[in-house]
């Protein structure tokens, strides 16, 4: 395992703005947005409105991770995919989400998911997650893929490529009329042939006008989701494996969730539509 030192949050630049004509979640400058009434099965509409969302996600990841380098900072992954999104006609749906003040999340090593972006510079070595989830005709389109930084060392490249394939193999799992408890079968199934801990406190959902609908994806095994997959129902996969314990402590951000033994942790994620035979990804650039 890598020997680099564990993170300290850095310093965070001030709140961007985006163009006053971009269309604004509803929940942005309120604590938290409002609850999810609707269906999670969606007109052809709704879901022709996510593949353009899903794509623009997907393209302003791509454009930030093209910068990705020992010696860049979090920060600046932060600027290039918040413009990439404005550009496009697309508000960042992090931005602002419950008070969250950037827009993507960027998770270093041993953060499992919602790091903020700051001045951290990146190291040779080390392994970054891109979060990335962009709003426009309504609704939203969501990402995250993990990025190796110059040289990085084999258990730590190994748990990224498996992390990937642990997202695949549960996409293909994906069928009308199975219980959605399906998807962390496949996940953790696959996570235990290499002794690696599935996070299980944080989630796949579904995703439409609402950036969380309440369905909950677990990338475990639970006997609690059995809410059976139908044609249309859009929702986000995204495993987070670690190397050690699935356990997790929150930094005083009230964000941040690092691993309990602060070993390293990967993550992907797609967003979904079901489809007669299968699954459709709508996150694709």
């Amino acid at each position: 395992m890598s020997g680099q030192s564990l993170l300290v949050p850095g310093e965070q630049s001030p709140i961007r703005s985006v163009p006053g004509n971009i269309r604004r979640p509803e929940y942005v400058g309120k604590p938290a947005p409002a609850p999810y009434t609707g269906p999670e099965v969606q007109t052809p509409e709704t879901i022709e409105a996510m593949r353009t969302a899903g794509r623009i996600a997907a393209r302003a990841m791509a454009e930030a991770a093209k910068i990705i380098a020992p010696g860049v900072t979090t920060d600046q992954l932060d600027k290039v995919a918040h413009d990439y999104m404005c550009d496009h006609g697309a508000y960042p749906s992090t931005l602002g989400y419950r008070g969250f003040p950037k827009s993507l999340c960027t998770s270093v090593n041993e953060v499992i998911c919602h790091g903020i972006p700051d001045s951290t510079v990146l190291r040779d070595g080390d392994i970054v997650n891109l979060d990335v989830t962009a709003y426009i005709g309504g609704v939203h389109g969501d990402n995250n893929a993990t990025y190796l930084v110059g040289d990085v060392d084999e258990e730590s490249r190994l748990l990224v490529e498996r992390t990937r394939e642990s997202l695949d193999r549960a996409i293909k799992a994906v069928k009308p009329g199975r219980q959605i408890n399906v998807i962390g079968r496949v996940i953790e199934s696959y996570a235990k042939r290499f002794g690696y801990g599935v996070v299980r406190d944080f989630t796949g959902h579904g995703i439409n006008s609402s950036f969380h609908s309440g369905l909950i994806v677990p990338h475990y095994d639970s006997p609690h989701a059995t809410t059976v997959m139908q044609p249309g129902m859009t929702f986000t996969i995204e495993p987070m494996l670690t190397l050690g314990s699935h356990e997790y402590d929150m930094w005083d951000d009230g964000w941040t969730v690092v691993t309990k033994d602060r070993r390293r942790t990967a993550q992907f994620e797609h967003t979904l539509v079901v489809t007669d035979s299968g699954a459709e990804i709508l996150t694709l650039p």
